[in-house]
């Protein structure tokens, strides 16, 4: 399924099936017309109202695809710290990082948030940096 040009993708996690897309965006980054790339994550619950949009802006200390050497949906704060967004494993990193922070997915307006402030925590799930038991049903550290 396609849909204005972005391919959306499927998530099943929490019991509940999840519509995931990922895009790039140009945003004007102050008054002098600088323009900043970026990645911006969209995920929903199917059949519901509330919509998550991770926003991954760049600036100085931050990994965002902005042509090569940078492939695409890759984010990051260190050549050797980033994620790609493309990967469901790191989609459901976020998407329970998200919910443990109070997102609601049945809630009744979209929400839209700074990726970077979830990014060390969604890294610590996916990567198996964390030391603790993963709960039952949640992402294992490091797998999907």
């Amino acid at each position: 399924m396609v849909r204005d040009g972005r391919r959306v993708r499927r998530l099943v996690a929490d019991g509940g099936t999840f519509v995931r897309s990922l895009r790039h965006s140009h945003r004007k980054r102050d008054d002098a017309g600088q323009v900043t790339c970026g990645e911006v994550l969209s995920i929903r619950r199917c059949g519901a109202r509330g919509r998550l949009r991770l926003v991954f802006e760049g600036g100085p200390g931050r990994i965002v695809p902005d042509g090569y050497p940078v492939p695409s949906g890759v984010v990051g704060t260190a050549p050797d710290r980033t994620l790609n967004l493309h990967e469901p494993g790191t989609v459901r990193a976020f998407l329970d990082v998200a919910l443990r922070r109070g997102w609601d997915p049945d809630g009744p307006v979209p929400r839209e948030l700074d990726g970077w402030s979830l990014f060390d925590e969604a890294h610590t799930l996916r990567t198996g940096a964390c030391q603790a038991p993963c709960p039952a049903g949640r992402v294992r550290c490091g797998r999907s």
